[in-house]
């Protein structure tokens, strides 16, 4: 169980090869938070064939590129949710609520203008993923997943679709190997 002992928040959960299957595979989810009460997070990996405007239509300019929607996780398809990387130790902009180091909540009826004008980058995710208590431990400790630190730009990466494979490559030692699983190994 986590607790005051470990947390994953703002930490990354890279998709092992062996998750083959369903929402997470070669997904990289960016935990936002994790207690006793469960965890959840959001795939930063995931861009949908959607643009923003779609859904919210004030958010568009504003987005990093690609700017479009991107899907968050299995649960809560239909609400959405907004994450900023603001640089520096302050506050940030009136409409974010920092989670850990230069990554933020946004209040998306706050106005895009302003939390844009301090932030580096953003992006709306539709749904999240989330876990029940001792849920996700469980899964790391199976080897589901990868518990890696995150960089600041993950979170808005440019180039969505290499992350699963550019995250694993700059871990140490064998982990480093894994991003050259292939996509599918029975082709190997």
């Amino acid at each position: 169980m986590a607790g005051a002992a470990e947390t994953y928040v703002g930490r990354l959960l890279v998709a092992a090869p062996s998750l083959a299957g369903g929402d997470f595979r070669r997904s990289v989810v960016l935990v936002l938070d994790h207690d006793g009460g469960g965890a959840l997070g959001v795939v930063v990996n995931r861009p949908l064939p959607v643009r923003v405007d779609a859904v919210l239509p004030p958010w568009q300019e504003h987005v990093t590129e690609p700017s479009r929607l991107f899907r968050g996780g299995p649960v809560g398809l239909d609400s959405a949710l907004g994450l900023v990387v603001v640089p520096g130790d302050g506050p940030g902009p009136p409409g974010v609520r920092k989670i850990i180091g230069a990554l933020g909540l946004v209040d998306l009826d706050a106005e895009p203008a302003d939390v844009a004008r301090g932030a580096s980058g953003l992006r709306i995710f539709a749904g999240y993923a989330g876990w029940s208590p001792g849920q996700l431990e469980g899964e790391v400790a199976e080897g589901a997943w990868l518990v890696v630190d995150a960089e600041p730009g993950d979170a808005v990466s440019p180039r969505p679709q290499d992350l699963w494979a550019d995250v694993l490559r700059r871990q140490p030692g064998r982990t480093s190997l894994l991003a050259s699983f292939p996509a599918d190994a029975s082709l190997n």
